[in-house]
């Protein structure tokens, strides 16, 4: 898929978000894409570990709005849901490489990955709010585990911005570098030569505390979303949000 990069080297599989024309928005041919290479690769022995990253100054801008307005995404089955049931039950490493803007999706996502590298400048956003809309991807049960209760309400209630110290210091990422992507790829290379088995089994024990409350989050998450999207709330959020960014 053009707007996906898909590459597999010495057991990791790069996924590469490549809309940079459009800061990589995520559109729901590219979720079903990202959904059906996670579940190839879960399944494929020669596969060790996956990273997502991106082509481009920016990870992503999020999904995109004019998909999402026509068609709302998040029914039982779509593309995105599907995607969202990969990442959260991939058992294998996870990793992400980010930089530039990493907006709603381009954060939350980053909450199933084991290890994330982002670049110094990197901006993390959950404009979930300013939409009209809820937060996805189980981050709402998920984001105040890491940030704690006051910081993560600060950020979902008002949709700002935070940078990499602050993703760093609350557990989102776990390095900044330069060269996000290759310092990414380096952990990628030395977890993918540890024992496959234990790997995955100590993967599943770290998460296995918090493993179906997310399950069921992510279901609630998507039916208020759903909702939510097709509100009078959420269509004049969107029209402004839109408006502002043509001007």
């Amino acid at each position: 898929m053009a707007e996906v990069l898909s590459a597999l080297d010495s057991s990791i599989l790069t996924l590469s978000l490549n809309r940079p024309e459009k800061q990589n928005a995520i559109t729901r041919d590219m979720y079903q894409f990202l959904a059906d290479q996670l579940k190839e690769a879960n399944g494929d022995f020669g596969v060790r570990a996956v990273l997502i990253t991106h082509e481009g100054p920016h990870f992503t801008a999020g999904n995109d709005l004019f998909d999402f307005l026509n068609a709302p995404p998040l029914e039982p089955g779509s593309p995105v849901m599907q995607f969202l049931e990969q990442i959260h039950t991939f058992s294998k490493p996870l990793l992400a490489a980010v930089a530039g803007n990493a907006v709603g999706i381009g954060t939350t996502m980053l909450m199933h990955c084991d290890v994330v590298v982002a670049s110094p400048t990197t901006k993390f956003s959950m404009p979930f709010v300013n939409l009209g809309l809820v937060p996805e991807a189980g981050s709402s049960i998920l984001f105040p585990r890491l940030a704690g209760y006051q910081r993560a309400s600060q950020i979902f209630l008002t949709g700002e911005a935070f940078d990499a110290p602050y993703a760093r210091e609350i557990g989102l990422i776990a390095e900044i570098s330069d060269q996000p992507r290759g310092k990414a790829m380096e952990f990628a290379v030395k977890i993918a030569s540890q024992p496959p088995n234990a790997v995955i089994q100590t993967k599943a024990l770290i998460k296995s505390d918090l493993h179906d409350k997310v399950s069921a989050v992510m279901r609630a998450e998507g039916e208020l979303f759903q909702m939510a999207l097709q509100s009078d709330e959420a269509r004049e959020a969107f029209m402004n949000f839109l408006a502002k960014k043509g001007k």
